[in-house]
């Protein structure tokens, strides 16, 4: 059986012309399943000898909400999917003023290891298809009754760890006969894999890129982002400035403020010369309490801001929500796993 939604309008026009149907099937078909159909037999502008066909060849992935929290504090809504094959992963909308915000995940779980964050726990399981990553904005769509007009790619997995499935997404949710969502209301985060944000340069996808920086220097990043080992923030600094060289777009560096860690006055005066002659955006997060972590939250967020723009670097705080609903990300998944292993019933 072929996953038949990861397919694009031509693969799919072509795998319904072998078995024998008209070219215009193919987008037939396509809209209904960006639409969020979650069956063939809903697809009722197909006859019903065609619908058997597809059933014989193709399936559909339709995820189980598992668990659903909403916050009463701001609405924000988190969901923990259930994939086919009993894997969970979340996926997080954000209401804001200007639209809806999507915050989804590329990976079952992660391997990048980063000590602050619950989505790595407990590492990386497997790469999610073009079509588990679209479900996400589909369903959650579908289920909240609230149209998504942003997508960012920050919930469980580094999206350049699984860069093909992410580029087959990103093409099919822009596709005009699809979801439609424009490249510029999309944001894609990596914690800084090198060769990925060069492919993403050569591309020159109107995406906006978030890098995961949490450190400018090379001894605090290693300590609580591994892949510091592998590919060196100063080689990183030195990636953004070609991605920006190539593209002319600004990147957004999403900076988590860890009390004692990564808050000093020397490092947002390092931040500061290494963006020197690149416009960027850092984005101070105040950090989530994890449980198995030893960091936390900075009490220095409004300081740091302040010598950062003292040197003319765009800073702002990221406003938190959802924080009544376990909202940091791969909290809700940790959470489900613990009790599953405990053989406790879900909430």
């Amino acid at each position: 059986m072929i996953d038949l939604k990861s397919m694009t309008l031509e693969e799919m026009t072509s795998a319904l012309r072998e078995l024998g149907e008209p070219a215009f099937r193919g987008k037939q078909v396509f809209t209904w399943l960006h639409k969020g159909a979650a069956s063939f037999d809903e697809m009722t502008n197909l006859s019903k000898a065609l619908r058997e066909k597809l059933k014989k060849n193709f399936f559909i992935t339709v995820p189980k909400v598992a668990r659903k929290q909403v916050s009463q504090l701001d609405g924000t809504i988190k969901y923990l999917w259930e994939l086919r094959d009993g894997n969970c992963i979340e996926t997080v909308l954000m209401q804001y003023h200007h639209g809806n915000t999507v915050c989804i995940s590329s990976q079952v779980g992660c391997r990048m290891g980063c000590a602050f964050c619950a989505s790595t726990i407990a590492g990386r399981v497997r790469d999610l298809t073009p079509a588990e990553m679209l479900d996400q904005v589909l369903f959650t769509q579908v289920d909240s009754g609230l149209p998504v007009s942003n997508i960012v790619l920050m919930g469980i997995g580094e999206p350049m760890d699984n860069l093909n499935t992410v580029l087959r997404f990103l093409e099919l949710v822009n596709h005009p006969d699809g979801m439609n969502i424009g490249m510029r209301h999309i944001s894609l985060s990596t914690c800084g894999v090198i060769p990925g944000i060069d492919r993403l340069a050569d591309l020159g996808l109107q995406l906006t890129l978030s890098v995961s920086l949490h450190a400018p220097d090379s001894q605090t990043r290693s300590k609580i982002m591994p892949v510091n080992r592998a590919y060196d923030v100063e080689d990183l600094f030195e990636a953004c400035h070609r991605y920006f060289r190539k593209t002319g777009r600004r990147i957004s560096f999403e900076y988590s403020m860890i009390d004692g860690v990564n808050d000093q006055d020397w490092q947002a005066d390092l931040i500061a010369r290494k963006l020197k002659g690149m416009p960027g955006h850092v984005n101070l997060i105040p950090l989530n309490d994890v449980v198995e972590s030893p960091y936390k939250p900075s009490r220095r967020i409004a300081a740091f801001q302040k010598r950062l723009e003292s040197h003319g670097i765009t800073a702002t705080v990221r406003r938190s929500l959802g924080g009544d609903i376990d909202a940091s990300c791969g909290q809700l998944r940790r959470k489900a796993m613990e009790e599953q292993q405990k053989g406790e019933r879900p909430s």
